[in-house]
């Protein structure tokens, strides 16, 4: 059996088909660019496959994902140029005429590693996870299911407490300036110092800035959902500055409630290779057709 899978990013696709044990059969990438022209490689790219049984598509947003809602389906108000009020599943099940699960980015990559714990017999009934690049997002799983009903979590855009020594830093973020996403996102590297995130050391105190605010969001979904783990993935990620993340972390929840092991608490994603959205929608694919 064959199912699908589209992670649909801000910058680009990864359109991917694969079995039901998540196994990569094929896979192509592509740059987001027009609605009409992006849709349309990923359509063709699934054809070549008769077999497909199903699709899980995991989306950068908003996207509207109540089944009752006359533009269920779509991506909304986005920033993302040319792609506001995008039917995309759509255009899909117009296409192939097959099972589709319809979600974000990143509960696609939260229950990729929901099921990657589930495979390695790991008792983890709930995680949060958030991804930290271009924009920063987060999916939260509790008891195997996600989290909102009237619309999906919006955790990059909740608002933190100014850093000190970036006070005078108004933030990227187009909606609300100096919200979660809005600080501490990949773009505001190169906001604030005039180079992208990637070229910038870590010793380099921005990182600690940063860290602050992301610490800040670990410790609002700790008293918000009490997970069991907090997974931060996306090109910001790395081991070296969740050491950052932790202690800032330590610093402030100030021991308020028990958490046991910082290490195995906020952690890089277990899928390697950035894989855990294609897992998750594998996943979700089979889900669908349930």
């Amino acid at each position: 059996m064959l199912v699908g899978s589209i992670e649909a990013g801000g910058t680009k696709f990864v359109c991917a088909v694969g079995d039901e044990e998540y196994n990569v059969k094929e896979s192509i990438s592509f740059p987001t660019v027009k609605p009409g022209e992006t849709l349309k490689k990923a359509v063709d790219f699934f054809k070549k496959f008769p077999e497909l049984k199903s699709i899980g598509i995991a989306s950068f947003g908003p996207i509207e994902i109540r089944p009752s809602a006359a533009n269920y389906g779509y991506v909304t108000s986005t920033p993302k140029p040319g792609w506001k009020d995008t039917d995309f599943v759509g255009v899909i099940k117009d296409a192939l005429d097959i099972p589709i699960f319809w979600t974000t980015d990143v509960n696609g990559s939260a229950y990729g590693e929901y099921m990657a714990y589930k495979n390695k017999k790991e008792e983890l009934n709930s995680l949060v996870y958030y991804t930290v690049e271009t924009g920063i997002g987060a999916g939260v799983i509790i008891d195997g299911k996600f989290i909102g009903s009237q619309g999906h979590p919006e955790l990059g855009h909740v608002f933190v407490k100014r850093h000190p020594a970036d006070l005078d830093f108004k933030g990227t973020c187009p909606y609300h300036g100096d919200c979660l996403e809005g600080l501490a996102s990949g773009p505001t590297f190169k906001a604030r110092l005039g180079v992208p995130g990637q070229e910038v050391p870590l010793t380099d105190p921005t990182w600690d800035i940063i860290a602050y605010y992301i610490a800040q969001a670990a410790v609002q979904t700790t008293l918000t959902f009490r997970p069991q783990k907090i997974i931060i993935g996306g090109g910001v990620s790395s081991e070296e500055f969740l050491v950052k993340v932790r202690k800032q972390f330590k610093e402030l929840l100030n021991d308020y409630i028990d958490v046991a092991n910082l290490n195995d608490y906020i952690v890089t994603p277990l899928v390697p290779k950035n894989g855990s959205a294609t897992q998750g929608d594998f996943a979700l694919a089979i889900k669908a057709m349930k």
